[in-house]
């Protein structure tokens, strides 16, 4: 493309107007840099008054916690007074970390003693490290706490976020998809993977299928693929840039979870880029060193949890009530290298889960009393993805009986069976379209396993793509399916090919409703599950 521009960290051009429930409503188009000027106008010794310039966000709610992010434009600490009603009567504050140089100015704290089933509404203001006077002005946002007792919930998921060429596009209105969830009202929001692209540069023109050309914000960390700490983190701020998004969080709750891109495409651990044409840009060639970085970035910008005893685990169980618990798993970290995928018995190249990640979700299925068990995974079961010429990036290898990583799998299900764990759904993404499926052991390979459902929807703002192949070895039959017509691939989010789920559950009979909607937020199929008991 000709006459591309980038606007660097020298190049502020940052609006922190907020209004109603300080959402910033400017749209920022500019990035990371913020040394020189505020919209704002205030002055202070050092020339600018802390901002909060890609909002707040909360996630990873549990009992009476949840966790709370911003980040500061300057050494700031966090604080964050709370209240159960909008207008803050009754509210009461908490101190929280100091955003830093260290953590790229990013806070976040794991809040505590919150009342259940409640819409907690929240303020978070920065207080200059250097002049406790100057506080910035307060950025409002609120969140709902798991309940106590059963009631009705809903939750939206989707995936795969400014990917394939598609960043924000301001004529066009930005990323669109986060404020159709928003309309909703869902109490939080899976997100299935590929949170960024930081293998994803952007261009600030490119040319869509009819001819007409897509416009992108670019900034300088999105011009290549991400390799140093400041590039991936750059990658988490571009997304934040984007103003449905920041509206989208601060009254949205995520439970946020990695797939391939927010390292490279289609990685595993201790796998080595050199000589690989289709990474060819790579100055630094080690995985395991690429991994670090954009891991540190990932936790830095999403309001995940840390692990005390593995601070990068992504996996975790989360309950939501009476009626619902999630388990996020993680397809990426323990995984053995990418390959033909057919080995005939288990061992350290089959690896896709790992021991100990295969370990707990069996200990936290078996010891779940929620009427739903939702297995929130990063990749599906039954789809087939390639990585190159006969090797492969997901489970599914083809039809046939179990091999390769599909041996994770089939113990997962088999122990589900045995275990009488019931009410079990699989929701995910990555594949860049939206489909119902229903696994059959008497249509499988496989038989060891109870019927299931799993639900697969994305993008949210990326290329479309499919639809995959289905592999036969766990009985997949599709009873829904929406992508690109045939021949045609990478279609623009202008196409309207963007796709969410919405679960809704039934405080009543505990029915669970869900519905795969488009961009609009229309729907498109509706699927209801009545529990097993």
């Amino acid at each position: 493309m000709t006459n591309r521009k980038l606007l660097t960290r020298r190049s502020l051009l940052q609006n922190t107007a907020l209004a109603g429930v300080g959402i910033a409503t400017g749209s920022i188009i500019a990035s990371r840099g913020f040394a020189q000027s505020a919209a704002t106008g205030i002055i202070t010794s050092d020339g600018v008054r802390p901002t909060m310039p890609y909002g707040v966000q909360t996630g990873d709610l549990l009992g009476d916690r949840a966790v709370i992010w911003s980040r500061a434009n300057k050494p700031a600490r966090m604080m964050v007074e709370l209240s159960t009603k909008e207008s803050f009567a009754g509210s009461w504050t908490v101190r929280g970390p100091a955003a830093i140089e260290s953590g790229d100015f990013t806070a976040k704290m794991d809040l505590s003693g919150l009342p259940a089933g409640q819409k907690i509404h929240y303020k978070v203001t920065m207080v200059d490290l250097a002049d406790h006077k100057i506080v910035s002005e307060p950025y409002a946002g609120s969140l709902w706490t798991p309940p106590a007792a059963k009631q009705s919930i809903r939750f939206v998921w989707s995936g795969d976020t400014a990917g394939q060429g598609w960043g924000i596009n301001l004529d066009w209105g930005g990323m669109k998809m986060y404020e159709t969830m928003r309309s909703v009202e869902p109490a939080f929001f899976i997100h299935s993977g590929d949170t960024i692209y930081a293998d994803g540069p952007l261009e600030a023109e490119k040319e869509m299928p009819n001819g007409d050309i897509w416009k992108n914000v670019v900034i300088e960390e999105k011009s290549k693929d991400a390799e140093t700490l400041r590039e991936f983190r750059g990658q988490y701020a571009y997304n934040l840039m984007d103003e449905n998004l920041r509206r989208f969080n601060a009254e949205v709750s995520m439970f946020a979870q990695w797939d391939d891109h927010e390292v490279t495409n289609n990685w595993y651990p201790t796998e080595d880029l050199t000589g690989d044409p289709k990474k060819s840009g790579y100055k630094e060639t080690s995985v395991d060193l690429l991994t670090a970085r954009a891991a540190q970035a990932f936790f830095e910008y999403m309001p995940l949890r840390r692990h005390p005893a593995e601070p990068e685990r992504v996996y975790g169980a989360f309950s939501y009530g009476p009626s619902l618990d999630i388990f996020r798993i993680d397809k990426r970290t323990y995984r053995g290298p990418n390959s033909s995928n057919d080995q005939e018995a288990p061992g350290p190249e089959t690896a896709f889960l790992g021991e100990d990640q295969k370990r707990w979700l069996k200990q936290s299925l078996l010891g779940s009393n929620a009427t739903w068990k939702v297995i929130a995974s990063d990749m599906p079961v039954g789809l087939v993805v390639g990585d190159g010429e006969n090797q492969f990036e997901n489970g599914a290898n083809g039809d046939g009986p179990v091999r390769g990583r599909e041996f994770d799998l089939a113990e997962i299900l088999r122990f589900i069976r045995d275990n009488g764990v019931k009410n079990v759904v699989w929701l995910t993404a990555d594949v860049h379209y939206t489909a119902a499926h229903y696994y059959d052991p008497n249509k499988a390979q496989f038989q060891e396993f109870a019927p299931f459902w799993e639900f697969v929807t994305g993008p949210i703002h990326a290329g479309s793509f499919g639809p995959n192949k289905l592999d036969n070895t766990f009985g997949p039959e599709v009873k829904f399916v929406k992508a690109p017509p045939e021949g045609q691939a990478n279609l623009p989010p202008s196409d309207g090919l963007q796709f969410f789920g919405q679960v809704d559950i039934d405080g009543d009979s505990d029915v669970m409703t869900v519905s795969l909607k488009d961009l609009t937020g229309a729907t498109l199929y509706t699927q209801e599950l009545a529990p097993e008991v």
